[in-house]
């Protein structure tokens, strides 16, 4: 059965960019390809074609101001936000985008961001499959031994369990190995909600979950909302380190001259 999706949703895209990162000091101004760092997400963003209308969303009028210099439309929001997810509930607060009916957060440092995974964060809240969806690709097992990875595991239609820093899910015996590659997957930080999805999300205080792991996507799912998993076929990562950076600027040199046109439209 085709899914019918509903283009009457508006999509508001909200890039979070704050200055004060501390593995990667000045981030969102930091050079990729010659241009700010921020800048790329966001064109990366419109290229894409998946929103409405593309904002970033800072606390600091220095990126506020390189936005402008490069004709990126950016808000100036609160410097006491604890996460990404808070700055975009801001920006969706304010009266110029109260009409936008779903809000998609892109992490600001992600210039390489899978349109798959994207266009299926989105595609689950405007097909009403769930007020929030994300996404996923399927991972080698090797993963489970990295905390610094995050996994998530599914129920059978394609929506989250539980996310976790943890080898989930936990092999017990050596001989059922040959099933994990069918169930392990890396989560992808790309959010869509509807407007009241991400006032609720906001609107808890932290959960215990949420602070033992560190996930801030375990207080709405302890909560009782469902959060779709578009399967992706890759996660190519952000940027958080120098040398994530060299990483990526070396990969941007690599690009064919026409792939990094699209990736600057």
């Amino acid at each position: 059965m085709q899914v019918r999706i509903d283009v009457s949703m508006t999509v508001l895209a909200v890039i979070p960019a704050r200055l004060g990162a501390t593995r990667l000091p000045r981030k969102p101004l930091r050079l990729l390809g010659g241009l700010p760092l921020v800048v790329r997400v966001y064109q990366r963003i419109i290229g894409m074609q998946v929103a409405d209308l593309c904002v970033v969303a800072t606390d600091s009028t220095e990126v506020l101001d390189v936005c402008r210099q490069f004709d990126v439309a950016a808000v100036l929001t609160s410097t006491s936000h604890p996460s990404g997810t808070d700055r975009v509930a801001e920006v969706a607060e304010r009266p110029e985008f109260a009409h936008f009916s779903v809000m998609l957060n892109v992490q600001g440092d992600e210039p390489f961001v899978s349109a798959d995974a994207v266009q299926g964060a989105v595609g689950i809240v405007t097909a009403g499959r769930a007020p929030i969806g994300t996404a996923a690709v399927h991972a080698n097992s090797l993963i489970l031994a990295r905390p610094d990875v995050v996994k998530v595991i599914c129920d059978d239609a394609g929506n989250a369990l539980y996310f976790s820093r943890a080898p989930i899910p936990f092999l017990r015996e050596s001989s059922d190995a040959e099933h994990l590659d069918s169930v392990v997957r890396q989560h992808v930080g790309v959010y869509a909600y509807t407007r009241a999805a991400l006032a609720q999300w906001v609107g808890w205080t932290p959960h215990p979950l949420e602070q033992i792991e560190r996930l801030e996507q375990l207080r709405p799912l302890a909560h009782g909302l469902t959060i779709g998993v578009a399967d992706v076929a890759d996660a190519p990562g952000g940027i958080d380190t120098e040398d994530d950076l060299l990483r990526a600027n070396a990969q941007w040199d690599a690009l064919p001259p026409q792939h990094a046109a699209l990736m600057s439209t």
